[in-house]
């Protein structure tokens, strides 16, 4: 089971979810999408959460009120953390994930340190996680299908691409060649001018 969650706080919302137990984590850590943040309680156990940028969107452009969403709603799912004040929130790419074979179940790691950023959330705010419970709905979704059809989605669109260059790449050309051969028609009419002109020249002189 999946909980999705939306933040309506900004005027595009954003999708916000996460697995009910680890066995769902590692399903979603496996099926991630590129556009997905995670967030987890630094050094403690908690939910992981995910968030799903827009289109183009990078994590660097991600609205403070959204963030603050996030890190409360992992901070309220960690059994330690939702009883502490000032929890650190780590949170970074879903590409940035590393996760290999030795690794326990829920178990993350990095491919980049860098990469990963940190928030505070000072207290609770009720009212956040108020707002964001009454927008909660549960779900059993396919993550390998999502993740097939958004990842074929995709190569359709890079082919749609490359096909719309070749496209404009070729009518370059067409049109490079039509200056070309414009040029040389005007440069062998000029010639045939004066070659014109210097036959009626000898001509003159004869007579």
């Amino acid at each position: 089971m999946v909980f999705y969650f939306t933040s309506n706080v900004v005027p595009s919302a954003y999708t916000i979810y996460m697995g009910k137990d680890k066995y769902e984590n590692e399903d979603l850590i496996k099926y991630g999408w590129p556009e997905d943040i995670w967030f987890h309680v630094d050094k403690l156990s908690s939910a992981h959460v995910y968030l799903r940028l827009h289109k183009g969107q990078t994590m660097d452009e991600i609205p403070k009120e959204v963030l603050i969403d996030c890190a409360h709603l992992v901070k309220a799912n960690s059994i330690q953390g939702c009883k502490m004040n000032n929890v650190n929130v780590v949170y970074t790419p879903w590409t940035n994930l590393k996760k290999t074979a030795d690794m326990d179940v829920g178990q993350i790691g990095f491919h980049r340190q860098k990469d990963v950023k940190m928030l505070t959330v000072e207290k609770k705010v009720n009212e956040i996680l108020n707002r964001l419970e009454k927008t909660k709905t549960e779900r059993f979704p396919d993550l390998a299908a999502e993740k097939e059809a958004r990842d074929r989605e995709e190569r359709n669109e890079k082919k749609a691409q490359i096909q719309e260059m070749k496209r404009k790449e070729k009518e370059e050309m067409k049109k490079k060649k039509e200056m070309e051969d414009l040029r040389n028609y005007s440069s062998l009419m000029k010639t045939e001018n004066m070659s014109s002109n210097q036959d009626g020249n000898d001509s003159d002189d004869f007579m």
